[in-house]
C-alpha cells in the first residue's frame, strides 16, 4: 500500500457582508473545511470543502464526520474511493492530493490573464448603484439573482439594469430555480431584445423536461445549474439530451479527475462557477477551469461579499 499522507483539517466560518438573497432563502455565513496533507518528505498539499447541501452535497456535518474517520492519516487509495454521496470531500481531498505534486500557485498566476471573471451583483435595487463601481474595476459581465420578488418588480429593475450598462456589458441571470413556467416564459421573452448571455435555472430540478423544451422555444441561452450540481447530475442531464450551457461549481461537482475525463470527452458548453469558497478552493477551481472552459467568463467575482478573515483558520 502507498504511504499514507498526514492529515489535519479545521472547520472555518466566513461572515458575508451581507445576507446573500436567493430563491433558496438568505445566506449570512459560509462554513467549510481547510484540509492539509503532508507527504513523507515534508511537502504540503491543501485542500478545501465547502458543501452546499441546498444544492446536493452532503452537509458540513457530513463532511466532519468523514473526515473525523479517517483519523490523523489518510492514503491515495482511500482519497479516490470517497463515496459519490461525499462530492465535496471528493474535491477538497482529490484537490488536495493534485497540490502535493504540482506547483498549483505559479500555474494559477500564469494562467490568470487569460481568465475573464464575471461578478455577482446584489439582488433587487442595489445593483443600480453597485454595477458602476465594479465596472470601473474592470467587470464586463455581471450576474444578477432574480426570482426573489415580484416579477413585475424585477423586470423594473432589470429594465433599468439593462439601460444603465454601457453597450459593451453583459447579464447573466440566475433564478436558482425560482420561477414558474409562465415567469420563465416571460423572462425569456424580454431577454431576446437585451444584453443577456443567458438565464440561468428557470425553472427547478425536477423540472427537467420543461427546461429541455424551453431551450428550444427562445433565443436566448439556458444554463443548468442546479439541475448539474454533482457529476451524476451532470451526466444525467447530458444523456437526456441537455446540449446548452452547464454551469460546473467546482468545489461540489465532485471528482476532478473524472470531470476532466466527462468534460474533455464530450466538450460540453461549460461556465465554472464559485461556491464562495476560501482561496484555497478557488485556486483549485480555476486550475480546473482554465483547462477545461471554452470562452466564458468563470463566475469567482466574490471577494467583495466577505468581511475580511476567516475563523479558525490555519493557512499559512
Amino acid at each position: 500500500m502507498t504511504t499514507p499522507y498526514q492529515l489535519e483539517f479545521r472547520p472555518y466560518q466566513r461572515r458575508f457582508r451581507q445576507p446573500l438573497q436567493t430563491s433558496h432563502g438568505s445566506w449570512e455565513i459560509r462554513e467549510g473545511i481547510i484540509l492539509r496533507l503532508t507527504d513523507e518528505t515534508g511537502r504540503v498539499g491543501w485542500g478545501e470543502i465547502a458543501p452546499l447541501p441546498w444544492f446536493g452535497s452532503e452537509t458540513l456535518k457530513q463532511a466532519l464526520d468523514f473526515c473525523h474517520q479517517l483519523g490523523s492519516e489518510i492514503t491515495p487509495e482511500t482519497i479516490f474511493s470517497i463515496p459519490d454521496a461525499l462530492p465535496a470531500c471528493q474535491f477538497g481531498f482529490e484537490s488536495a492530493w493534485e497540490a502535493l505534486s504540482s506547483n498549483l500557485q505559479s500555474k494559477i498566476q500564469n494562467l490568470k490573464s487569460k481568465i475573464t471573471y464575471s461578478c455577482l451583483l446584489p439582488s433587487g435595487v442595489a445593483a443600480l448603484r453597485e454595477w458602476q463601481p465594479l465596472w470601473n474595476q474592470g467587470y464586463r459581465i455581471f450576474k444578477w439573482k432574480i426570482g426573489i420578488a415580484s416579477i413585475k418588480q424585477e423586470l423594473n429593475i432589470f429594465h433599468q439594469l439593462a439601460d444603465a450598462l454601457p453597450a459593451s456589458a453583459q447579464l447573466r441571470l440566475d433564478a436558482n430555480g425560482g420561477l414558474s413556467w409562465e415567469e420563465a416564459k416571460e423572462w425569456l421573452q424580454v431577454c431576446q431584445e437585451l444584453p443577456v448571455e443567458f438565464l440561468e435555472q428557470p425553472l427547478p430540478v425536477e423540472q427537467f423536461d420543461a427546461l429541455l423544451e424551453l431551450s428550444t422555444q427562445h433565443s436566448t441561452p439556458i444554463a443548468l445549474d442546479e439541475s448539474v450540481a454533482t457529476l451524476a447530475q451532470l451526466q444525467a442531464c447530458y444523456r437526456q439530451g441537455w446540449r446548452e450551457i452547464f454551469v460546473i461549481k467546482p468545489c461540489i461537482v465532485g471528482s476532478p479527475k473524472r470531470l476532466r475525463q466527462f468534460c474533455q470527452q464530450h466538450k460540453i458548453d461549460a461556465v465554472f462557477s464559485s461556491v464562495f469558497e476560501t482561496e484555497i478552493g478557488r485556486e483549485a477551481a480555476l486550475n480546473l477551469a482554465t483547462q477545461l472552459s471554452h470562452n466564458r467568463a468563470v463566475g469567482f467575482g466574490i471577494d467583495r461579499w466577505f468581511v475580511s478573515g476567516m475563523a479558525n483558520n490555519f493557512i499559512p
